[in-house]
Parts: C-alpha cells; sequence; structure tokens
C-alpha cells in the first residue's frame, strides 16, 4: 500500500527527471470564481501531462531483470505517453492498448516516443482483459494508471510539491481541486498532503455524467459509468474508481464535483487568455469547478491542470465557442 515513505522515495528516483512545476494566479480568474484560485500547471510536465510522475516511478522500481523485459499500459494517452517517453529513456520495449477513439495527436505521440500502439473499442472490448493477454504472451510487465502503489507514489510526489508551494505562498488552509478519473492522482496527492500540509483537502473534478468517484463517495461503495465514451474529457473517463485508489479517496478526500463539457471548454479558453496555458477539457475540470462550483468551496482553492494534449479541432471548438 503506497504510504508517504514511498512517495518521497519515488521523489528521489524522479530527482532531475521530473519538472517542478508552478503555481500560477490571474487576478481575472480571482473575480470569476469568487475567490483565490491558484493552478498548478502539470500541462508543462513532460509529455504535457502528470502521468510522467507515475511512470518515470513505477519502470525506476522495477527489478533491472524484470525491467528489461518491457513494459506494457493501457490509456487514452496521458499515461501511454508517460509510460513510452519513460521506457524510451530506460532504454526499454514497450506496448501501449488504447481506445480507437483517442485524440489523434495523444497516439500520434505515443507512437513517436517509440512505443508500439494496439487500439481497441472502448465501447466493446475491455482494456484489462486485452492488456493481461499481451503481459503473460510476451512478458511485458504491466505498469496500471492508476491502481498500482508506485503509480500512486509517482503522481503524490506533486502533492509533495504543492505542499511546499502553499507555504511559500503563505495559503494556510485551502481545498486542491484534483482532475479524477481511476484516482490514482487524487490519491497520491491526497497523502502527500496529508503527511505534509493537513490543512489542504483534495476534491475530486470529474465531467458530469462520469463522475463515477463522486458517485462512488457519496455513496461509499465503488460505483461504476454507465458508459465509457461521449465527453469531450476523455483523458479522465474510465470505467470506476480503483481497489487501490477508492479507500485512500474515501479516508482523505471532500465531496466530489462534476462539471459539464461546456465548461471544462471555458476553462480551457480562460486559460490559455488568462495564464498563457494550453489544458485539455479533462485537464481543465479542476479549473472549470473552481471557477464555476463556488457554491462548496472556500476562500482559497488550488487546481491542478492535469494535462494539456488537445486536438487542434477541439481547441478550435472551445475558442470559437468561448474566446
Amino acid at each position: 500500500m503506497t504510504d508517504i515513505r514511498m512517495i518521497e522515495a519515488a521523489r528521489d528516483r524522479l530527482a532531475g527527471r521530473v519538472r517542478r512545476t508552478p503555481l500560477l494566479s490571474s487576478p481575472f480568474l480571482d473575480e470569476i470564481a469568487g475567490r483565490r484560485v491558484f493552478v498548478k500547471p502539470e500541462c508543462l510536465q513532460h509529455t504535457g501531462s502528470f502521468k510522467f510522475r507515475g511512470a518515470w516511478s513505477a519502470i525506476s522500481a522495477l527489478s533491472p531483470e524484470v525491467r528489461a523485459k518491457g513494459v506494457l499500459a493501457f490509456s487514452s494517452g496521458n499515461h501511454a505517453q508517460g509510460i513510452a517517453l519513460a521506457a524510451k529513456l530506460h532504454g526499454l520495449t514497450s506496448v501501449i492498448v488504447m481506445p480507437s477513439d483517442a485524440p489523434q495527436i495523444k497516439i500520434a505521440n505515443t507512437r513517436a516516443f517509440g512505443a508500439e500502439v494496439v487500439l481497441y473499442d472502448r465501447a466493446s472490448e475491455d482494456r484489462d482483459a486485452i492488456g493481461a493477454e499481451l503481459s503473460q504472451a510476451r512478458g511485458l510487465t504491466l505498469v496500471r494508471p492508476f491502481d498500482d502503489p508506485q503509480v500512486i507514489a509517482g503522481q503524490g510526489t506533486a502533492g509533495l510539491e504543492i505542499a511546499e508551494q502553499a507555504e511559500e505562498q503563505d495559503i494556510q488552509a485551502a481545498e486542491v481541486l484534483i482532475p479524477t478519473g481511476g484516482g490514482g492522482f487524487a490519491s497520491g496527492i491526497a497523502l502527500a498532503l496529508e503527511a505534509k500540509s493537513p490543512r489542504l483537502r483534495v476534491r475530486p473534478c470529474e465531467p458530469a455524467g462520469f463522475d463515477d468517484v463522486a458517485r462512488s463517495l457519496a455513496s461509499g461503495k465503488i460505483e461504476r459509468n454507465a458508459s465509457q465514451s461521449g465527453s469531450l474529457c476523455d483523458a479522465i473517463v474510465t470505467p470506476q474508481p480503483g481497489n487501490l485508489t477508492f479507500p485512500i479517496l474515501s479516508r482523505l478526500c471532500g465531496p466530489g464535483i462534476a462539471v459539464t463539457d461546456d465548461e471544462a471548454l471555458q476553462a480551457v479558453v480562460l486559460a490559455f487568455n488568462r495564464l498563457k496555458i494550453v489544458v485539455e477539457p479533462g485537464g481543465a475540470v479542476a479549473l472549470a469547478a473552481a471557477l464555476f462550483h463556488g457554491e462548496t468551496l472556500g476562500d482559497t482553492v488550488i487546481a491542478v491542470a492535469s494535462g494539456g494534449n488537445i486536438d487542434p479541432d477541439v481547441f478550435k471548438l472551445a475558442m470559437d465557442r468561448y474566446g
């Protein structure tokens, strides 16, 4: 089970490999939100998302003998790219199982990092089954996108940075809004904050209609999404919370927040216009929650912009509609 010692060990292995992303702010965003809003742009991380943290953590924690055989992952794109680059930097083979409707930029980038990409239909095929079969047949180590202790530890290194940056900015207490799919990022950050800055509380953020984490937190048991497609926030559409992540989320997180695709697109435009960063819709749901769902928030929030791998046509849609 992931704990603070594992997160700190992951930080040590990531030293010199990961970018320490800043905390950004804008008076324009504060005015819209009616509170102080800080944004941590993990869209500036290697491969354009926080996923490189967990990928490097998991691969670097493998024994040399196991690592040499190569790794496998399944992902809609951001975990795929993180694994592909981390494997390339380790000199390893990587095979990535990706949904055929994933943004083309994510598929292209994953291949550009040297990975073999296997496409599947997310509506009719089971990525877990495909991944398990490939892993067994080719001797590859499966690195899961969120339900892996070392992946959670790697994602938690962003929480260590948030704790340090909050102290630097004299942020005494805040709600930390995290775009959430299976919960690896949110649970890793929550564990880090529990140890280093317990007055910062994680709030998972999801697209409306795919808010399995929010519903699971409300019911006290794992709830599953009825559909696996149909949102512009593809990066964080997952079947259900992870078996490892959900107990952490249940213990440490506040209630989840669901935002619409339109709200996410507005946040994409505002991030670009006011912070000069490019964020994909799934990576913008925390900022959308900060700006448009303040009824459940306090006077200070830290919103993580988790990824920036947006297709040009989606960015154009956002700018045409809200720019």
